[in-house]
C-alpha cells in the first residue's frame, strides 16, 4: 500500500502522506487549455444520485458546480453535478474507454498510444469542466498510474496539456471511496454487506459490518462517508479485467481457460479469508454482496435482457448467483464476435467481459452470498459526496459535516 490512512471520531477518512489528496482541490476555469473537443452525449441514465433530504446550506452551495474524475486503468469517467436537496443533481458526464493501463503489468511503462488516448479524452473532460464552470474538483488516478514507472511523467504531460492536476491515490483511499459512492444502496435490514470493485488493474473489496452504525441512517451524503466506520476489513488485489485478459487471453476463452482465470484469482482471495473467516458469517442469511464495476452492471443489463444499457434499470437491482452465472455461461458459449455484438457489452469490451466474469466467480465461489446488489456509481460519486460535505454543503444539527481534512 503506497500510503496510510486513518479515520477522525465522524469515522471520516483523512489523509495520510501519500493519500494523493490535493486532487481534491479547487478548480478554477479559465486554465490553459488546448482547444475544447465538441460536445458529448452525457452517458445514459446519469442522473441525480438520490439521498435523503438534509438541510443545504445556501450560503456553502449557491450555484458551485463540482466535478469528480476517475482515471482508471481502464476508463475515463467524468462527472459534473451540482448540491440539490437530494444530495446532488448531475449537470454533464463522461465515459470512454482508454485502456490506459494496456501493457502496464509486462513493462511497467504507460504506453505512447495509451498515453495519446488519454489525453484526448482528457480534453474533452477540461473542456466539460470549463463550460460548466466547475469550483471545485476530485481528480483522481488508480492502478495504472500507481504502477507505471513514468506515471509521474504523464500526469506532468496532463496538466501541460489539459490544466487537469490529477492525483494517484493509494488503494485504501479508492477503496472507501467506492464505498461511500455505492453506501446507499446498501440493506441496511443486514448485519453485514461485502462490497467489491473488479477494475482494469485492481479490485478492491470491503467488508462492513452494518452492526457498528452509529444512528439510522438517513442515506445522505454524509452519512455515505460515515459508513466509512463500518469497514470491519479490506483489501487491493493487484488483478483486474484488463491485467487478468493479457495473463490469459481475452477474445479467445474456452471453459479451461475460464477455470484457470477462477482459480488464479480464487487463490488470491485465500489470505484474506483465512484472516478474516467471513465465509462462516454468510450463512445467518443477513449479509449481500455490493457489486460496483462494469462487470457486474454488464452482466446485470443482460439478465435483464436490455435492447441497449440503461443504467435506471440497472442501478440498484438484485441478482442471485444463479442469475449471475447463467449470464456467464451464456457468454462462455459466445464467440467473441457475438460478444461483442451484444448491445450490454460492445466491441471494446468483448475481450475483457469473460476476465470480469472470472473474478466475479471466484468471488462467488470464495463467499457464496445468495445476493448480489448491482451499483451503476462508485468512485466518482464517492469523491462529489466528499468534497460537498467537506464544504459544509449539508449540516448535521447545528455542525457542518467534516469530510476530507484540507491539508
Amino acid at each position: 500500500m503506497e500510503g496510510t490512512n486513518s479515520h477522525d471520531g465522524a469515522g471520516n477518512l483523512q489523509a495520510g502522506p501519500h493519500a494523493g489528496l490535493d486532487g481534491c482541490a479547487d478548480h478554477r476555469p479559465g486554465a490553459a487549455r488546448d482547444a475544447p473537443a465538441s460536445p458529448q452525449t452525457p452517458e445514459a441514465g446519469a442522473t441525480a444520485t438520490p439521498a435523503a433530504e438534509d438541510g443545504l446550506d445556501g450560503r456553502e452551495a449557491a450555484g458551485r458546480t463540482y466535478a469528480a474524475l476517475d482515471l482508471g486503468t481502464n476508463n475515463c469517467r467524468l462527472l459534473v453535478a451540482r448540491p440539490s436537496r437530494r444530495g446532488f443533481k448531475v449537470v454533464d458526464a463522461f465515459s470512454r474507454i482508454i485502456r490506459l493501463g494496456e501493457g502496464v503489468s509486462a513493462t511497467g511503462r504507460l504506453s505512447q498510444p495509451a498515453i495519446e488516448r488519454t489525453i484526448e479524452a482528457l480534453r474533452v473532460c477540461a473542456a466539460k469542466m470549463d463550460r460548466n464552470k466547475v469550483e471545485r474538483a476530485g481528480l483522481i488516478a488508480t492502478e495504472a498510474c500507481r504502477l507505471a514507472c513514468n506515471a509521474d511523467e504523464f500526469l506532468g504531460r496532463v496538466h501541460k496539456d489539459t490544466g487537469l492536476d490529477i492525483k494517484i491515490v493509494d488503494r485504501e483511499t479508492e477503496a472507501k471511496l467506492a464505498v461511500s459512492g455505492c453506501a446507499s444502496l446498501i440493506d441496511l435490514s443486514c448485519d453485514f454487506a461485502l462490497v467489491f470493485d473488479i477494475g482494469g488493474g485492481s479490485s478492491e473489496l470491503i467488508w462492513l459490518d452494518l452492526t457498528q452504525r452509529k444512528h439510522g441512517w438517513r442515506r445522505s451524503l454524509h452519512d455515505r462517508l460515515e459508513v466509512q466506520s463500518c469497514i470491519a476489513a479490506w483489501t487491493s488485489l493487484q488483478v483486474g479485467v484488463v491485467t487478468l485478459a493479457e495473463q490469459f487471453g481475452g477474445k479467445l476463452v474456452n471453459a479451461e481457460i475460464f477455470e484457470a482465470m477462477v482459480r488464479h484469482v480464487a487463490r488470491m482471495l485465500e489470505p484474506f479469508e483465512a484472516q478474516h473467516g467471513l465465509r462462516r458469517r454468510l450463512g445467518n442469511g443477513r449479509t449481500h454482496l455490493l457489486g460496483t464495476s462494469g462487470t457486474v452492471t454488464t452482466v446485470a443489463g443482460i439478465h435483464l435482457r436490455l435492447p441497449r444499457y440503461e443504467r435506471n434499470k440497472v442501478d440498484g437491482c438484485w441478482l442471485d448467483i444463479t442469475q449471475a452465472r447463467t449470464v456467464t455461461a451464456e457468454l462462455l458459449g459466445s464467440s467473441y464476435e457475438e460478444r461483442a455484438a451484444q448491445p450490454c457489452v460492445g466491441k471494446e469490451r468483448a475481450d475483457l467481459v469473460l476476465a470480469g466474469c472470472a473474478i466475479l466467480e471466484a468471488l462467488l465461489q470464495t463467499w457464496p452470498c445468495q445476493r448480489l446488489r448491482v451499483a451503476d456509481r462508485g468512485l466518482r460519486e464517492g469523491i462529489l459526496a466528499t468534497l460537498m460535505t467537506e464544504d459544509g454543503v449539508y449540516r448535521t444539527g447545528n455542525r457542518a459535516a467534516a469530510g476530507y481534512r484540507r491539508r
